[in-house]
């Protein structure tokens, strides 16, 4: 990629962890390496910092970041692991770094989310050149290499409720809802567009509207805070999704892990409709 004219900027990034798979978020900071190598050879990137937020793991689970530290640094990753004394959701984890972040743009990173070599140098020319967007939202594949849509317009109970809970036949019966929620007739085409939720795994936002905003609403302890973000962030600029950035998601959907999870879905969801009203259709 030929060297860019834009601004060089700083570029925060924050995981959030709670005993999250080592080998898996190996990979995820060894393409956040490529990634950032690539944007700062396209004169886009500045300085990285990285930010790994515990939530309470187990003790065990501490003492293996902490030795990974050393080796992640090593490989040039400016890594800062930050402990956090008790699991208060994902979105009070982004939450811990809002009052120090003095990037230009903040990456919202899961730790199963590994990057494509151009992802940031991508989504760092096209923030910089359309100062009117607020966050953009990347082109998902899953490991088997099947797009996934995880731009979603608003949803409804239904719609939630075919997704997480229905039998397959019934969601095969409802497909064409179903896609419409997903946003396939959009983010299918290949080619930028307006949407309306990002999610949380990649979400590449300017800091200064995620300051904004408050950053995430620490009401919601997992589930639907990103989709609350998305809708708070619109107030500050465009969502968009650019296809020009990829990422290969490895995390799954709730109903796939438990009642655990679905429980927390299901509170998530009611909170955010009583928030942001009600659909049912």
């Amino acid at each position: 990629m030929p060297a860019s004219p834009h601004k060089v900027v700083n570029l925060s990034v924050a995981i959030v962890l709670f005993n999250s798979a080592l080998p898996l978020l190996q990979r995820v900071l060894d393409s956040l390496a490529v990634a950032a190598a690539a944007a700062r050879e396209a004169g886009l990137l500045g300085e990285l910092c990285v930010h790994l937020v515990d939530n309470a793991s187990a003790a065990a689970y501490r003492g293996a970041l902490r030795d990974e530290l050393p080796r992640w640094r090593a490989q040039g990753l400016p890594v800062t692991l930050h402990e956090l004394p008790d699991n208060r959701g994902f979105g009070a984890g982004h939450n811990a770094l809002l009052g120090e972040l003095d990037s230009e743009v903040h990456l919202v990173l899961n730790p199963d989310a590994e990057l494509h070599e151009q992802a940031l140098a991508r989504g760092l020319a096209a923030l910089a050149a359309d100062p009117g967007i607020a966050l953009l939202s990347p082109f998902v594949v899953g490991p088997a290499g099947a797009q996934e849509f995880l731009c979603k317009r608003y949803p409804s109970v239904l719609v939630l409720l075919l997704r997480g809970f229905a039998p397959a036949a019934l969601r095969r019966a409802c497909a064409g809802r179903l896609a419409l929620y997903e946003m396939r007739d959009v983010c299918a085409r290949g080619e930028p567009a307006e949407v309306d939720l990002a999610s949380g795994c990649f979400m590449l936002v300017r800091s200064a509207a995620l300051r904004q905003v408050g950053g995430f609403d620490e009401d919601f302890f997992l589930y639907f805070e990103d989709f609350d973000l998305s809708l708070r962030l619109r107030a500050t600029g465009r969502l968009v999704f650019d296809p020009a950035m990829r990422i290969v998601h490895h995390g799954g959907y709730a109903a796939r892990k438990g009642w655990r999870h679905q429980v927390l879905f299901l509170r998530s969801a009611w909170r955010f409709f009583r928030k942001h009203g009600w659909r049912w259709m």
